[in-house]
């Protein structure tokens, strides 16, 4: 069994233009993530798919391999379908470029030490969310499940609904993604779903047409960096950890 490490990274960001390469302490965003997904030997490689030849430039200068991918991808499991194409392995792991603070150790909760059975598998880590702000933030995406951990819906919107009881956790999917090569090849045919398209999370391809998403809550947390704001609160936790400015 091959599993790949792929961290999708485009330099075109509405909110934060350039954000893969967005200064961490005297190095590119780009570079903690993909210095924390090296260190997982279950991955057999890991590149950096981008489209940008400025982000291809700073992969050169520090020793990171890369992929050059097309421009015309709207999601990173899109850009990811490109890499399958490009670099053969059974599975694919998406490892968001964004999320700096993100710890290897987490791999080795949704990393199989056997193939699936189901040649479209599709499983994501989950982070339980602590505070209410973060329950209402539309940029948390929230997971239903069933009794198995399977995905039934992502939204936006806070779920479920707590008419009848609290006593449950709300949980957000995570940057950790991992897909069968048959899954994306599924995903690339296969157009867009209705409720993928208002809730824009393409993971609801794969749930609208009735393929398991297995939820695997993970204790690892981490912060996406969607504007300066973000970078800021990176780089205070990264200095309380001890890391030094270079």
């Amino acid at each position: 069994m091959k599993i790949i490490g792929v961290i999708p990274a485009r330099y075109q960001s509405t909110r934060m233009p350039g954000k893969p390469l967005a200064d961490i302490l005297g190095k590119p965003m780009i570079w903690w993530v993909y210095r924390e997904a090296v260190k997982c030997p279950k991955l057999a490689d890991c590149f950096i798919a981008t489209d940008d030849q400025r982000i291809a430039d700073v992969c050169e200068q520090y020793g990171m391999k890369y992929v050059m991918t097309s421009a015309d991808h709207d999601t990173p499991t899109s850009r990811i379908y490109e890499v399958t194409t490009k670099v053969d392995a059974d599975l694919y792991l998406q490892i968001m470029g964004d999320e700096p603070l993100i710890d290897a150790a987490a791999f080795d909760l949704i990393l199989p030490d056997t193939l699936p059975e189901d040649p479209y598998y599709v499983a994501v880590l989950t982070n339980v969310l602590e505070h209410p702000a973060d329950v209402i933030d539309f940029s948390n995406q929230k997971i239903a499940c069933n009794a198995r951990r399977e995905i039934l819906m992502i939204s936006r919107s806070p779920i479920p609904y707590p008419k009848g009881t609290l006593d449950f956790e709300y949980e957000k999917v995570t940057g950790i993604q991992l897909y069968s090569k048959k899954a994306l090849e599924f995903y690339n045919a296969t157009p867009k779903s209705l409720l993928e398209k208002a809730e824009e999370n393409d993971m609801m391809r794969f749930v609208e047409n009735d393929h398991k998403v297995h939820a695997i809550l993970s204790p690892y947390k981490t912060i996406s960096v969607d504007t300066p704001k973000d970078r800021v609160e990176v780089e205070e936790i990264l200095t309380k950890k001890g890391y030094a400015h270079e």
